[in-house]
């Protein structure tokens, strides 16, 4: 490539130190500014100490930083987001990506798949009329995956896989198996703690309506057991299909429960609904302390779960919806700009357990007053 000879290599670098600032306010690390801008860290440290002192930066702590220019918006680019059902997940998906896109200034257009295959389809020809520049794709039928990504491709419509791979979509979500390691190996620890490893069988609350890639939660689960508790293979293992819902889970438990003589059970949920629903059956028939449950997404009502004393529910792999859309906003920028961006990416997760969760999540107290002098409702989330 020939270079400009009017081209100052030191200030295109500089340019894109500023450039990696996403939105105003936005406070970045020296490790950030080295990963978003691939520039060395001895160079990354030089640029940024020169644009403190040329007044273009803040320094707002040791090895922070703070923009003070005003930041380039988006006013053209149109978003659409099909979110995929109302529940305490979604919502918080959906409100993380709003305050992200209303700081780039973009317009999203939210439209709800209410868990719905069919609806999903709808929604899909509704954001090719609306003309949307990219798809946040939020929906579970693995089945019709192919049909609304072939929709959008007709389109000439790139789309953001959430959760659920599509074809030709970028995928964004949880790293399953690895997710599902982390709860089987916790679980395996509590029993070997707790019932000095004398388990006498093992249950699984899977998605099958979500295809294979949320299943690698429950193969993870399973082999972090295997891991921490050998012995557990000789035990029988048995498979249940909540079909996604709470009263479903519920439902499905308590019949598995009426054929079954309650045992020591340790159960892995492919979610907090499949885990509360597990907890509630075993409690109505009276086999509270014969279960132990791990659950994923930590979401708020598994968090409160997790506050009572002598809970069963061991743990959930937090995926922390409410931090998504400061990832799916610049990832979506990132591929209108044809900027080359990996094919998969991978949210954070961690085990939330009895021990952490205050620590992790300090501001529940406050979010649930608030939530019950509103008046407002919780209810059960996947």
């Amino acid at each position: 490539m020939i270079r400009d000879p009017g081209e100052v290599k030191s200030v295109i670098k500089a340019c894109g130190i500023l450039k990696a600032f996403r939105y105003e306010g936005e406070v970045l690390s020296l490790a950030d500014m080295v990963e978003r801008t691939r520039l060395r860290k001895t160079t990354a440290f030089r640029l940024l100490q020169s644009l403190v002192r040329g007044g273009l930066l803040e320094r707002v702590g040791k090895g922070i930083y703070r923009c003070q220019v005003r930041l380039l918006s988006h006013p053209a680019v149109r978003l659409g987001f099909a979110v995929q059902t109302d529940s305490e997940f979604c919502r918080e998906v959906t409100e993380s990506l709003r305050r992200a896109a209303a700081r780039e200034n973009i317009h999203l257009i939210v439209v709800n798949n209410k868990y719905s295959a069919k609806e999903a389809l709808r929604n899909a020809d509704l954001l090719i009329r609306e003309r949307v520049d990219l798809v946040l794709e939020f929906q579970t039928y693995e089945r019709v995956a192919p049909t609304i990504a072939a929709k959008f491709l007709e389109a000439k419509i790139p789309v953001i896989a959430i959760e659920i791979p599509h074809p030709g979509a970028t995928y964004f979500g949880a790293n399953n198996y690895q997710a599902g390691l982390i709860g089987g190996r916790a679980l395996g620890q509590w029993a070997k703690q707790n019932w000095e490893g004398a388990v006498d069988q093992v249950l699984l609350l899977e998605l099958p309506i979500a295809g294979p890639l949320p299943q690698l939660r429950i193969s993870g689960m399973v082999a972090g057991l295997k891991e921490t508790l050998p012995a557990i293979d000789k035990k029988p293992i048995f498979h249940l299909n909540g079909k996604g819902g709470f009263e479903q889970n519920l439902e499905a438990v308590r019949r598995y429960l009426r054929r079954t003589h309650p045992e020591r059970t340790l159960i892995g949920a492919v979610n907090d609904i499949c885990a509360l629903a597990a907890l509630r059956a075993f409690e109505e028939a009276g086999a509270i302390q014969l279960c132990a449950v791990m659950g994923h997404n930590a979401i708020p009502e598994a968090r409160n779960e997790l506050r009572r004393p002598r809970t069963r529910l061991v743990g959930s792999v937090a995926y922390f919806p409410e931090r998504y859309g400061d990832q799916l906003i610049p990832l979506a920028l990132d591929i209108l700009q044809k900027k080359p961006v990996s094919s998969a990416v991978f949210v954070k997760h961690q085990l939330i357990t009895p021990k952490n969760v205050d620590l992790i999540y300090p501001l529940d107290n406050r979010d649930e007053k608030l939530r019950l002098a509103n008046g407002l409702k919780i209810t059960a989330a996947q």
